[in-house]
């Protein structure tokens, strides 16, 4: 498959699943622009050839988007637009202020409407375009110590259904992938943050966390990465309004 004249944004795109995301696209033959708040991390990896440039930027302030997409310039046009972006809190509900629940939403929904909102006007012009969400699992089951991030996950898939449904006729298609835990720093956080707080060794956090997944493994970002090719290609024209999963058999 090759995306040779396309033009792909990245949200997170220095890191993890967004900088593998980033790489398979540009081996796509895809021009790829990557967004973050790490100035050194986006740097590097235009640096490493994962992208063709970059702008700092927070996915919470929607102004912040606009001017980093200013900074790329607008034309052409964004062909490919992937809100990778996001974040996990962890503890227990009733630990979990509402705060929490409006930091999880930012930037898990609303880093992703304000990237939408950014890059649909043009594909809606010129008729064409792939808007992918990286969700997660926890967009479709519930999982215990995460309420809000859980919460705001599953509002990602809304918003994917809606809005594919609203842009079904365009040329533009809508989707999620959503993996189960995958090999990033993300998890390695996660599973310090488990042996720090329960006395557990990182072996015994890390079984824990894969306890759930039937192959017993973390998600490389490569597979989210291939699977987000998979939407972005011409083969997956009819493909629009759904989340994929990359999770092992989980469920």
């Amino acid at each position: 498959m090759t995306l040779r004249e396309q033009r792909a944004l990245v949200t997170g795109g220095g890191r993890g699943i967004g900088r593998a995301i980033a790489a398979g696209l540009t081996a796509a033959g895809a021009r790829v622009s990557i967004l973050g708040r790490d100035e050194a991390t986006l740097r590097e990896a235009v640096a490493a050839g994962v992208a063709a440039d970059y702008a700092t930027c927070d996915v919470r302030d929607e102004a912040s988007v606009a001017a980093a997409l200013d900074q790329l310039s607008r034309e052409p046009a964004f062909d490919i637009a992937i809100a990778n972006a996001g974040a996990v809190e962890t503890g227990p509900f009733m630990r979990s202020d509402n705060e929490r629940f409006r930091r999880m939403l930012d930037i898990n929904l609303i880093g992703t409407v304000n990237l939408f909102h950014a890059t649909l006007p043009a594909m809606l012009e010129h008729r064409r375009g792939r808007l992918i969400a990286i969700a997660s699992t926890a967009g479709h089951r519930g999982y215990p110590y995460v309420s809000a991030y859980t919460a705001a996950k599953h509002a990602v898939i809304g918003l994917v259904k809606s809005l594919a449904l609203e842009t079904a006729r365009s040329g533009i298609t809508v989707n999620a992938v959503c993996p189960g835990y995958a090999d990033t720093d993300m998890a390695t956080a996660s599973i310090d943050n488990v042996a720090n707080k329960t006395g557990k060794s990182r072996e015994e956090a890390l079984a824990a966390m894969i306890k759930d997944n039937p192959q017993g493994r973390l998600i490389a970002p490569e597979e989210v990465a291939a699977a987000v090719l998979y939407l972005c290609g011409p083969v997956s024209d009819a493909v629009t309004g759904q989340s994929l999963m990359i999770n092992g058999g989980e469920f």
